[in-house]
């Protein structure tokens, strides 16, 4: 274990009510642009539901209550890499048989948040309608330069560096082997895990297979991966804009939306509303103050522009990275409602496979969206590791 770990410090927070009250008034002085008449939201962000949901953000949002509703997980900071982390370590409640340590990695436009609604239902099955046995030991961290933990000060950590802070995490928290998942960039993040960590990884679970990468003969694709690629290259034309300009000029954006609580909320709510199996109401998957929670979350900790940074850090990951194939058995759930759902034969190619779903409902956001389902595909999947991890 490096001499640069610290001991895991318990974590609060309460905000200035000042912070609070400067925000409001951001929110009541937002100027707003003009919009074409019936454009909804095939122009980006509807101005008319974000207007809606800024006013109830300037005076009916409680985020006092909010942030007290988050105290109730047990929180912790810790020094990893000369970074502050944050992350929430609940222990398994009443198990049955062998707990299985889990690490749980976000992705953006969020953070802790995506878990905070299944972290219950995999520590405590039992309470849930539930088998006992299922029980989990989660840790669900932070990224650098996302919510509580640190924005790092000089280049930012890609995904395969973070990985290796989250087994430096699973260690000093005392566990030498362990599960991971995770989805978005929590995706690329567990895969590493699994990848340089694979005598203390016990199985691997994704959301999704992440976009694709390929320099073999495309002769060699099945006709279900190449209708795949074309589906992805013309996602990218179409939705792809926010990623081109998050790995290219992160900083450019970062000035508005760190500026303004309004445009930052603009810059989520699209993908919370494109990204989830919502049926085009973005309120069939998330409340407003589900929302809130999470845009309130990046405003206070000033974290948009480092998040996005990440984004630039994962572009110049090298290809042989990019190509390694996961031995680590591997298990993914692709909801119907996430966005460039990879076909089994590309997971195949890229992942030691021994377990695929397709749950019926759910999006990108599938553990806040669906934590129910969510919590069962993974007590599913991960119930043949459990010896593996005692």
């Amino acid at each position: 274990m490096s001499e640069e770990l610290s001991r895991p410090e318990p974590f609060t927070v309460q905000t200035d009510p000042a912070v609070l009250e400067d925000l409001r008034a951001r929110l009541r002085a937002t100027r707003w642009p003009d919009t074409p008449e019936d454009a909804g939201w095939s122009l980006g962000t509807d101005i008319a539901y974000l207007r809606e949901l800024v006013a109830y953000w300037a005076d009916g949002f409680d985020w006092p209550a909010q942030e007290a509703a988050l105290a109730q997980l047990p929180r912790f900071r810790v020094t990893l890499g000369g970074l502050g982390i944050h992350f929430v370590h609940a222990r398994a409640v009443a198990p049955a048989g062998p707990v299985l340590p889990l690490v749980l990695s976000h992705g953006w436009p969020d953070s802790f948040w995506r878990y905070s609604k299944v972290i219950p239902l995999l520590t405590d099955p039992g309470a849930h309608g539930a088998d006992p046995a299922d029980a989990f030991d989660v840790v669900v961290p932070d990224m650098p330069g996302y919510g509580y933990s640190d924005r790092p000060t000089g280049r930012p950590l890609d995904s395969i560096a973070v990985a290796g802070l989250w087994a430096e995490l699973m260690d000093v928290l005392g566990y030498a082997r362990f599960g991971a998942a995770g989805g978005d960039m929590g995706s690329h993040v567990s895969r590493y895990l699994a990848l340089d960590h694979p005598d203390r990884v016990v199985a691997v679970h994704r959301t999704d297979g992440g976009l694709p990468v390929f320099s073999g003969d495309p002769a060699d694709l099945t006709p279900e991966e190449r209708a795949w690629f074309e589906e992805v290259a013309a996602w990218g034309t179409s939705e792809g804009a926010y990623g081109a300009m998050h790995r290219t000029k992160p900083q450019t954006a970062a000035v508005g939306l760190t500026d303004s609580p309004a445009g930052l909320a603009a810059w989520i709510v699209e993908k919370l509303h494109a990204w989830s199996d919502c049926g085009k109401d973005i309120e069939q998957s998330f409340t407003k103050d589900e929302i809130l929670t999470n845009v309130t979350l990046y405003w206070l900790t000033e974290t948009i522009g480092s998040a996005m940074r990440m984004y630039r850090a994962n572009a110049a990951i090298a290809p042989e990275q990019l190509a390694r194939r996961v031995e680590v058995p591997s298990g993914f759930s692709i909801f119907r409602g996430d966005v460039v759902r990879p076909p089994r034969a590309w997971l195949e190619r890229t992942a030691n496979v021994v377990h695929m779903s397709e749950p019926a409902r759910g999006g990108h956001f599938a553990p806040f969206e669906e934590p129910e389902l969510y919590a069962e595909e993974l007590r599913a999947f991960f119930r043949p590791y459990r010896a593996a991890a005692t």
